[in-house]
């Protein structure tokens, strides 16, 4: 099931667009500024992004620009209030893949969302992802750490996946969560630090560095 993500600050809007993509089947996350938008976003847990451009916090062009730098290649279909060719223009050439103007139908933005989760699918896929000596088979779910092969639980998968398709990022707690667990855990939830120490006992204890105060990082060498 494709999971989209909603940055979107008027309540009204977002909740139309969630209603419909969930009514056709589609798993949506809603966030109403362009930091937790974008935070969001950065964890490439999702298959598109529906963005807004006039957000609290980062505005939509921002938004695309640092993702685009931090190499994620989601998706993203602006729906915004501005209509002028420059800034549609800008948004493309800035890594937006679609444009669409409010006031908007809805079976116009759901035709363009199905148009483009399948021109993602239709992408070459990766069956493995690797940093230095360290590879995670997406097929068979085992990872290797040099020249051993390491077994993995699903939660160790997902959050080894995760690492290794952000290779050199830092991603905060927060982030991590939203991604291996799919909901919000209590913030006082040491989860996330207990799964990273399993990780480094399988891997090894300098494949996961901590970056204090901001959460983990695995590094590119």
């Amino acid at each position: 099931m494709n999971r989209i993500l909603i940055v979107e600050d008027e309540e009204r809007i977002a909740s139309f667009v969630e209603k419909g993509l969930r009514s056709n089947g589609f798993t949506t996350t809603v966030v109403t500024d362009g930091d937790a938008g974008y935070e969001y976003a950065l964890t490439g847990g999702f298959d598109l992004v529906v963005l807004d451009i006039n957000l609290p916090g980062r505005d939509g062009f921002t938004i695309l620009r640092e993702l685009r730098e931090a190499r994620v290649s989601t998706s993203v279909i602006v729906l915004t209030a501005r209509d002028s060719v420059r800034d549609a223009v800008a948004g493309l050439e800035g890594g937006a893949d679609d444009w669409m103007t409010k006031p908007f139908r809805f079976e116009e933005l759901l035709a363009r969302v199905r148009l483009r989760l399948r021109t993602a699918a239709r992408a070459p896929e990766v069956t493995v992802l690797r940093a230095g000596s360290l590879s995670l088979d997406l097929r068979t779910r085992r990872a290797r750490s040099g020249e051993r092969t390491v077994d993995l639980t699903a939660r160790e998968f997902v959050l080894l996946e995760l690492f290794l398709r952000h290779p050199g990022q830092v991603l905060s707690r927060e982030q991590i969560l939203s991604h291996v667990w799919g909901y919000d855990f209590d913030p006082g939830s040491n989860i996330v630090d207990v799964y990273v120490r399993t990780l480094r006992k399988k891997l090894g204890a300098e494949r996961v560095e901590t970056v204090r105060g901001m959460g983990y990082r695995l590094p590119t060498g």
